[in-house]
């Protein structure tokens, strides 16, 4: 978490986080939000920030999908994939507060 305050306090006009939130296909929380939610408390007691959990379903099939038809090979697509999934994440946050 130390590393993690050092990226928020060496940028500047950060107003908040948006963390994804991996929800089951059907909807449900499952493990994997268990252990987000527990991140999220860990870190607002260090650090008050306003946090988003943002629902992360399908933003790697929706990248993979982009990759594909953009024509890049299989090692570009295995380098660029969590960033471009964070990516997605970050801008379905942005459009939902938006609307």
């Amino acid at each position: 978490m130390d590393k993690l305050f050092e990226l928020i306090d060496g940028e500047e006009n950060i107003g908040g986080m948006v963390i994804g939130w991996p929800l089951n296909m059907d909807g449900t929380t499952g493990p994997r939000c268990d252990s987000i939610r527990d991140f999220t408390h860990a870190m607002l007691r260090l650090r008050e920030l306003p946090v988003l959990l943002q629902d992360e379903r399908l933003s790697t099939s929706a990248v993979e999908r982009a990759m594909v038809d953009a024509d890049m090979t299989r090692q570009k697509r295995h380098l660029r994939r969590d960033a471009l999934a964070a990516t997605w994440i970050l801008q379905s946050a942005l459009d939902l507060l938006r609307s």
